[in-house]
């Protein structure tokens, strides 16, 4: 079994900060792949998303870059620029979350790099795509989730306030869609060492999570809505009140139907006309709810969840972080995970989601502190001891 991931030997570098980005740059880091962050001479903006912090450290960069070098270049400078043109110039990939035009201007645009190398490929995320009406709009999360119809779809019910989802879906999505991307690329160049640009948005991965619902309503002409935790297209498959908490209970299909009126007692429900079937639940979800919820409020959640277990009915309970970190299923798989940091010490990051049976994935180090490895890969890139000094004198290098 290899001790490198799938992509060992790829080398990348990021130009890019907070999220989705950052996000591409760790999934691909997980998987061997050599990650130079390249941060402006303040640092990532996610560096000041504080509290909290361990030991000054941001813990939400931290999150986000573990397993990448990092350099820190002030690109005012054109030192700092010819520093950056050197490391492109062997790189298999760039990726960049800058507003439309900055990498043209510096002269590092696509056509620019792709001259010197065309084997790179260029990963661009931004909030709305290179194309289109919106291309030069800045994006956010926020405006993604709301303009792709999610906040449409989350939330308690018809005529509540619109809510996004806890998480910043769209940011994650983006980059994992967009490290996606740049696998796919970098098959074609191993086949035809040509590179290619793979361009994702944030309001395009946002549009992904509307499966089902955009399947509605291409089929019916009609918006979906929110449901609160119900599914839109099967029932009952959503979250019930118990005597002290809330499970999740998938009882979706008729089989698993049948096991769920077992397990609370309530055999006669299936005789009712209003739930016989799926479409016929799905009609009468609201009240099949009421009733649901009344038989489960009579037991604790651990004793429904044992029962159903037992009866081989999909359930689980509602976790909060902590409890889902302790979780363990997310131990035996390794989803929390230690790293040591110069500063921070020994911290919690979350592992890699994928498992590879041959080239595992790894968490091999911490996030860098501000410049850490500057000295390192410039000098991997050529530069003798003495023009590095020179540069950080200068100020068009920050080095740790």
């Amino acid at each position: 079994m290899s001790d490198k991931g799938p992509l060992a030997g790829m080398k990348v570098i990021e130009l890019a900060h907070i999220m989705a980005g950052p996000v591409c740059g760790l999934m691909l880091a997980d998987m061997g792949a050599d990650v130079v962050k390249v941060e402006k001479p303040d640092g990532d903006d996610s560096r000041r998303f504080v509290p909290p912090a361990i030991e000054g450290e941001s813990a939400a960069y931290m999150m986000m870059n573990r397993n990448k070098r990092g350099v820190a270049l002030n690109l005012k400078d054109p030192d700092g620029v010819e520093a950056l043109h050197r490391l492109l110039k062997d790189a298999d990939v760039v990726i960049e979350n800058y507003r439309m035009g900055t990498m043209e201007r510096l002269g590092l645009g696509y056509e620019d790099l792709r001259a010197i190398n065309p084997r790179l490929i260029y990963c661009e995320i931004s909030g709305f795509g290179r194309t289109g009406p919106y291309a030069e709009r800045g994006g956010f999360d926020l405006i993604a989730q709301g303009m792709s119809g999610l906040m449409s779809i989350t939330g308690e019910g018809p005529g509540r306030p619109p809510v996004k989802t806890g998480a910043p879906v769209s940011d994650i999505t983006a980059g994992i869609l967009a490290a996606m991307g740049v696998s796919a690329a970098y098959a074609r160049v191993l086949q035809t060492g040509e590179g290619q640009k793979v361009d994702t948005s944030l309001f395009e991965a946002a549009i992904t999570q509307t499966y089902w619902q955009s399947a509605i309503a291409f089929a019916t002409g009609v918006a979906p809505g929110p449901m609160g935790s119900a599914h839109p297209l099967n029932g009952p498959y959503q979250a019930f009140e118990t005597a002290d908490g809330w499970i999740n209970v998938g009882a979706a299909n008729q089989r698993n139907w049948l096991r769920f009126l077992d397990v609370i007692g309530a055999p006669d429900l299936n005789d009712d006309p209003r739930f016989a079937t799926n479409h016929d639940r799905m009609q009468h979800l609201g009240a099949l709810e009421e009733i649901l919820n009344g038989h489960l409020r009579q037991q604790p959640s651990a004793v429904w969840l044992q029962r159903m277990e037992a009866a081989g009915l999909p359930a689980g309970p509602v976790l909060d972080v902590l409890e889902m970190q302790a979780d363990p299923q997310a131990q035996a798989r390794d989803m929390i995970v230690e790293v040591d940091h110069p500063v921070a010490g020994r911290v919690k990051t979350l592992g890699h989601p994928v498992k590879f049976s041959e080239t595992p994935a790894e968490q091999r180090r911490a996030a860098p502190v501000l410049g850490q490895h500057s000295r390192e890969v410039l000098a991997e890139a050529g530069y003798d001891a003495d023009r590095i000094a020179a540069m950080i004198a200068a100020g068009a290098v920050i080095a740790a």
